[in-house]
C-alpha cells in the first residue's frame, strides 16, 4: 500500500466512524454557573435588633473574642476624613501590612510592611517608631503579624519568628519570647496570658508579665497556608486555637489541658482559591457557640463545649465573622457580603462587592481585598482595597453611604472615640469621624 492509499484509507474510516456517532444535542436554556447557585437566592430583610451604639474609648483586640468585641460602637452615619499620617513603609509585593491597628490609651499602634510598630495620638501625630527587624536579619525579609493590648502592654507578634511586649508610652522593649516559627497569628491577652499561635501548627500560652512558658499545643504541619493574622479566641474556661491544617483546638485557658479537636478542613470544589483549607476567619465566640471559616468555602458553628458541629455553611470568610441580633455578617470568599441566620446557617442576603481590579477576562487575575466588617453607627462597614469605605443597613443589606480611602484599604477597619481608623496600602493612618 503506497503512502497516498494508506491516507485515503485512514481518511475514509475517520469519515465512516465520525459519521456512525450520534449527533451532539445542545440543551436550549440559559447556562448558569452550578456553584453560584446559593448566591442567587432572593434576598430577605427580616427584623433585626441590635445593641444600643456605645461609645467606647478603645479597640484592644481581634473580634474572636467576646470580652472584647464592641457589639455596635457609636459613630456617624456618614463620617468623613478627619486626618490621615504616615506609619511607615508601604505594601510591595513582598511585604504585606497584616496587622489590624489597636487603640488604647489615647494611641492608635499599628505596623507597616517592613515590621517597623508605631504609636500616634487622637490628632494624627507620631508618637514613637520602633523597627522590630533583628539584628541578624536584612529589613524587608519578613512582615509582622498582628497587635494585641492587655495589662498596659503591647504585644506584637512577628514574622521573624517571636512575640514581643513593648512598653505603650515609648516602644522600649519588655520582653521576647522566641517561638521558632514565623508568628503569623495576632496574640489575644486574657488575664495573665497571653495567647498566640506560631508557624500556623503550634499554640502558646504565655506569662503576660515575664514571657515564660506556661503551656503549648501541638497541630498537623501543612504547607497550604495564607498570610492571615488569625487569633485564639478566649473565654474564662477556655483557649481556641485556630491552625493553618484547618484544626481547631479548645484546651483549658489556665492548664493547656486539651479539651477537644475540631477540623475545617474540607474544601467546595470550583475554584482554585479552593484548595487551601486554612482558618482565615478567626474563632468567634457568641454565648455557647464558636463560629470559624476557612479560605475554601466553609463555615462551622461549634459548641463550645464538645466542638460537636451544629451547622456548616457553603461559604468561606477571610476576616472574622461579625454576630450581631440573631445574625452573622461576613465577606465570603467570592467578595460578597452575607447576612446568615447565626441558628442555622441559612442565607438571608448577600451583596456583591467589587471582584477583579481589571475588567479585561484576560487580566483577571488579581482580586480586590475586603476587609470586616465591623458594627458601627447602627451599620455594617467594610473597608475595600478599591479605594472606598462601604456603609450597608444590616437588616436588608442596602448601601447606605460610602467615603474615599486613597490607594485602599489593607487592614479590618477599628472604631474607638466616636472616629473610624484603618491603615491602607500606603502605609498611611486614615481616621474618620
Amino acid at each position: 500500500m503506497t503512502r497516498y492509499t494508506w491516507m485515503f484509507a485512514a481518511g475514509a474510516a475517520a469519515l465512516f466512524l465520525t459519521a456512525c456517532q450520534e449527533p451532539e444535542v445542545i440543551l436550549v436554556g440559559e447556562r448558569e454557573d452550578l456553584f453560584e447557585q446559593a448566591e442567587k437566592t432572593e434576598n430577605q430583610s427580616p427584623a433585626l435588633r441590635l445593641s444600643s451604639q456605645s461609645r467606647n474609648a478603645a479597640w484592644t483586640h481581634r473580634i474572636g473574642t467576646q470580652k472584647y468585641r464592641v457589639a455596635n460602637a457609636a459613630l456617624s452615619q456618614r463620617p468623613t476624613l478627619a486626618w490621615s499620617a504616615s506609619i511607615g513603609q508601604a505594601e510591595s509585593r513582598k511585604n504585606r501590612i497584616t496587622a489590624d491597628p489597636v487603640m488604647a490609651d489615647g494611641k492608635i499602634f499599628t505596623v507597616d510592611a517592613l515590621a517597623t510598630v508605631s504609636a500616634t495620638n487622637t490628632a494624627g501625630e507620631t508618637l514613637w517608631s520602633k523597627d522590630l527587624t533583628p539584628s541578624r536579619d536584612k529589613a524587608g525579609q519578613a512582615s509582622t503579624g498582628g497587635l494585641a493590648y492587655g495589662n498596659g502592654t503591647l504585644f506584637v507578634t512577628t514574622g521573624y519568628g517571636s512575640l514581643r511586649a513593648l512598653d505603650p508610652a515609648s516602644g522600649a522593649d519588655l520582653w521576647e519570647q522566641e517561638f521558632q516559627a514565623v508568628g503569623s497569628g495576632s496574640p489575644t491577652v486574657y488575664g495573665d496570658l497571653v495567647y498566640a499561635v506560631s508557624g500556623d501548627a503550634t499554640g502558646w500560652a504565655l506569662e503576660a508579665k515575664t514571657g515564660r512558658v506556661a503551656w503549648q499545643l501541638i497541630s498537623i504541619p501543612t504547607v497550604q497556608n495564607i498570610q492571615s493574622p488569625a487569633a485564639p479566641a478566649v473565654t474564662d474556661r477556655y483557649a481556641i486555637f485556630p491552625y493553618g491544617s484547618g484544626e481547631i483546638q479548645a484546651a483549658f485557658r489556665q492548664g493547656g489541658v486539651a479539651r477537644w479537636t475540631a477540623s475545617l478542613s474540607e474544601t467546595l470544589p470550583g475554584r482554585s482559591i479552593n484548595t487551601i483549607g486554612d482558618i482565615s476567619s478567626d474563632p468567634v465566640v457568641a454565648g455557647n457557640t464558636i463560629y470559624v471559616g476557612n479560605h475554601s468555602g466553609r463555615l462551622a458553628a461549634l459548641d463550645i463545649e464538645t466542638g460537636a458541629r451544629k451547622w456548616t455553611a457553603d461559604y468561606g470568610a477571610l476576616s472574622p465573622v461579625f454576630p450581631a441580633g440573631g445574625s452573622l455578617f461576613l465577606v465570603s470568599e467570592r467578595n460578597e457580603l452575607l447576612r446568615l441566620n447565626a441558628s442555622t446557617g441559612e442565607r438571608i442576603w448577600g451583596q456583591q462587592l467589587p471582584q477583579f481590579v481589571s475588567s479585561k477576562p484576560r487580566k483577571q487575575s488579581e482580586m480586590h481585598a475586603h476587609y470586616g466588617p465591623v458594627m458601627a453607627g447602627g451599620q455594617l462597614v467594610v473597608a475595600s482595597s478599591d479605594e472606598l469605605i462601604r456603609f450597608y443597613d444590616p437588616q436588608s443589606g442596602a448601601l447606605t453611604y460610602t467615603v474615599e480611602l486613597p490607594h485602599g484599604a489593607a487592614t479590618n477597619p477599628i472604631v474607638a472615640g466616636g472616629v473610624l481608623y484603618v491603615v491602607n496600602r500606603k502605609g498611611e493612618l486614615y481616621a474618620f469621624r
